[in-house]
């Protein structure tokens, strides 16, 4: 049988081989991030990754100590959470089509999309890895996993925050409205159900 662990690993390395091919058919950059601004979440991420995903189970000591209770019910929740938060990211991903960067950037003809997953929050990739993130937390269940998880989401926040400077510069009111419209990471659902 199948461990939730191996799933979790499978689901994360077929989304980022999908995502680095996606990334060749992506718009041309007009507008990139100063290279500091990149640091400084990439530094929170990268250290967050690092501890989420490829701390070793041996000789870690106090990081590889288990903080949730071992139910194995518990960990398949945390691979659906995975399933759900990829999926959701894919669609963003699909949806915003060649204007997808992995910087902070604008592109070529740049619009601000607001149908799709964009009409329940403005950063729906992030939304979607944030509930990945949290699955894969549960599955590891690690006091590593755990503080990985919180650094990834400092980074993300850090990103979004320079994302939406960069989208308030280039779209100024129609981007304030959007704001105002449109949660930032986490959707308000029933005012989407109550309205189709």
């Amino acid at each position: 049988m199948v461990s939730p662990a191996a799933c979790t690993s499978a689901l994360w390395f077929a989304w980022l081989a999908g995502w680095i091919l996606a990334a060749r058919s992506t718009a041309t950059t007009v507008v990139r991030q100063p290279l500091a601004d990149r640091l400084t979440h990439s530094v929170l991420m990268w250290g967050g990754a690092a501890l989420l995903f490829f701390v070793p189970s041996r000789r870690s000591g106090i990081l590889e100590h288990s903080i949730l209770p071992a139910r194995p019910w518990l960990a398949w929740i945390g691979v659906v959470l995975v399933v759900v938060g990829l999926g959701f990211s894919v669609w963003a991903r699909v949806h915003l089509g060649r204007l997808w960067s992995g910087a902070v950037t604008l592109k070529t003809d740049h619009t601000l999309i607001r149908t799709g997953p964009y009409r329940w929050t403005r950063h729906p990739i992030y939304t979607g890895l944030l509930l990945a993130l949290l699955g894969t937390t549960l599955v590891r269940g690690t006091l590593g996993a755990l503080a990985g998880f919180l650094l990834l989401v400092l980074g993300v926040l850090l990103k979004i925050r320079q994302e939406e400077v960069l989208l308030m510069e280039h779209f100024g009111d129609e981007y304030r409205i959007y704001r105002r419209d449109v949660p930032k990471v986490i959707p308000r659902l029933r005012n989407h159900f109550s309205a189709d």
